[in-house]
């Protein structure tokens, strides 16, 4: 059996190689470009690919893939939403992905960065770094005083919520699917509109599904606190970026917290030093203060990276030999 992957990272390698010992029998070829209508020529005679990348899984790159002979795709991420479906379901692919590889890696980077908002981080190590070592007007708040709404408790809100609870801090949450054990605890409200009104801070944990776009937008920001805390590291069309700058130039939204962008494709994972961005309001996001970006690197741990190798080369084989893995995408 033969799998082919696409852009395998050095820091994917050794995984790669670990897994490879494991599996002597399975021949694994690869590259560090990334899927396109031209490189998918490369994985001719393979049983399977593995993918992860930034760039869409387009008509033209599944159409090239299938003219080779490969129809069985194995993501090594959780997110879909950048795959043709309807050209996948023309050429009769098979597709998986990771759906679970580390909940703590994201849990653990959301309630960092809410932390730092509500210490002012940012703020004093810019005053720290011009040895501008005074006190005010940089006064942080205690995580244990605040009331943090979390939005979805699937495997990653549940860990966040572990940690808020480490804290001390008044835990609330919404989800259209209530966790039982969660339920028991008298932890969710009834909508998030109700979540909105209570919450210090509100953190995002659920899929960038068409029904969950744009989630937060000026009539969210409106029904929330005055001075609120938002964080989000789940997907970026989640929240609409001109409604959480006029928050943030109102007042309402005292700090941001960002992992994933809705224009992040060409821009994340991308070195811009002494280049302009494409895009003005990440310049502008990234300049402010009380707005701590970073480049969809929640994910990014030894621990998830590993697994993300893992069970998508383990699921390539599975399809390899004519099965369904576990993880198999339904579309």
């Amino acid at each position: 059996m033969k799998i082919f992957a696409y852009g395998i990272r050095d820091d994917e390698k050794p995984s790669l190689e670990e897994w490879k010992v494991i599996n002597p029998e399975i021949q694994v070829d690869y590259t560090q470009d990334l899927l396109t209508s031209e490189t998918a020529k490369l994985a001719k005679g393979a049983d399977s690919v593995v993918v992860y990348q930034q760039l869409d899984y387009n008509r033209d790159s599944l159409a090239a893939l299938a003219d080779v002979g490969v129809t069985n795709l194995s993501l090594r991420n959780v997110g879909t939403d950048n795959i043709d479906f309807d050209a996948a379901r023309e050429f009769k692919f098979n597709i998986s992905n990771v759906p679970v590889y580390s909940p703590n890696a994201i849990a653990e980077h959301s309630m960092i960065q809410l932390a730092r908002l509500l210490r002012q981080t940012k703020e004093l190590d810019a005053k720290v770094a011009e040895h501008n070592l005074r006190w005010a007007p940089t006064i942080g708040r205690e995580m244990r005083m605040q009331t943090v709404g979390i939005i979805g408790t699937g495997h990653i809100g549940r860990v966040a919520i572990n940690i808020l609870k480490g804290f001390g801090a008044k835990v609330i949450a919404y989800d259209k699917y209530p966790n039982a054990e969660l339920a028991s605890e008298g932890l969710y409200v009834d909508s998030l509109a109700e979540l909105y009104v209570q919450a210090d801070a509100v953190s995002l944990y659920v899929p960038g599904l068409p029904e969950n776009y744009h989630l937060i937008d000026a009539e969210a920001i409106e029904k929330m606190k005055d001075g609120v805390v938002i964080v989000n590291t789940a997907r970026g069309n989640l929240v609409d970026v001109d409604a959480i700058i006029a928050g943030l130039n109102s007042g309402k939204i005292s700090g941001f917290g960002m992992d994933v962008y809705e224009n992040e494709v060409g821009l994340f994972n991308e070195d811009w030093t002494n280049r302009d961005f494409p895009d003005e309001k990440i310049a502008d996001l990234i300049a402010r203060k009380n707005v701590l970006v970073t480049p969809h690197t929640a994910f990014y741990t030894t621990k998830a990276v590993s697994e993300m190798v893992q069970q998508s080369f383990d699921a390539a084989v599975i399809f390899g030999k004519g099965e369904k893995p576990e993880t198999f995408v339904e579309y």
